[in-house]
This record gives C-alpha cells, structure tokens and sequence, in this order.
C-alpha cells in the first residue's frame, strides 16, 4: 500500500531518541528516494532538526551517484531511453530489467550518445567486431 503523507511517517522515526544517527540517515534517504528528491530547505530542516550536520555529507554526496536528492537536480537529469524489452523470455521471479543492461548492449552495439556518454570511445568504421576497441 503506497504511503500518502511520507513526512508524517517519517518525522516520528526521525525525532525518536533511541535511533542512532545512521538510521536516521537511512530514513532520510529512503524518504528522499521514494519522492525522487526534495527541495534544499526541507533538506536542510531535516537534517537541522535531526541534528546530524556533520553527517549530512552522507545524504548530500548521492548527487555524484545521479540520485535526485535535491527536486531542482532532477530538472537536469537526462532520463535514459529504455528498451522494449516485453516480448522478451523473463525469469519467473525478475521483475523488471535494470538500465545498465540497455546502457551496456547500446555500448556494444556503438549506439551511444556521444553527448551523454563523453568518454565512450566511438569504434572505428572498419572494426568487424572480433576484438577491444
């Protein structure tokens, strides 16, 4: 069952005393990976309200990892277009594909956009493809 008011969840675990700092920085970021980011100020009151300045690097530094901490990173994120992968012979239990399978079969194939991915070396004309680039 989907979770209406996150925050409201959320701030008891976060004010609570016995939690130690690392699994309110657990809260945190599941809080922000389920809503695809938040806006600065609400981070910052968390974090402020929390009381975990000197950890806040921790939630901050996702951002190298293209995690959407704060909602005006998303706005700047290329979103990768998938493959359609539903006539395709799946596991029982797999419930989805993840993205770096498109990512590395487009690598593969020498489909990548030279713009997103800046430091993929283009094969050359005649590569045949019987050996590394």
């Amino acid at each position: 069952q989907k979770v209406k008011d996150s925050m409201r969840v959320l701030l008891p675990v976060l004010l609570n005393k016995s939690h130690d700092s690392y699994d309110k920085i657990r809260a945190i970021l599941l809080y922000i990976f389920s809503t695809n980011g938040t806006t600065q100020e609400n981070l910052d009151k968390l974090i402020q309200n929390v009381q975990i300045e000197s950890d806040s690097d921790m939630i901050r530094n996702w951002k190298y990892l293209d995690v959407p901490v704060i909602s005006s990173f998303v706005a700047q994120q290329h979103k990768y277009t998938r493959r359609d992968r539903s006539k395709e012979e799946t596991y029982q239990l797999s419930r989805w594909t993840p993205v770096i399978k498109d990512v590395m079969e487009d690598a593969i194939e020498n489909k990548l956009d030279s713009k997103d991915w800046p430091y993929c070396s283009r094969c050359p004309p005649t590569w045949n493809g019987s050996g590394a680039v």
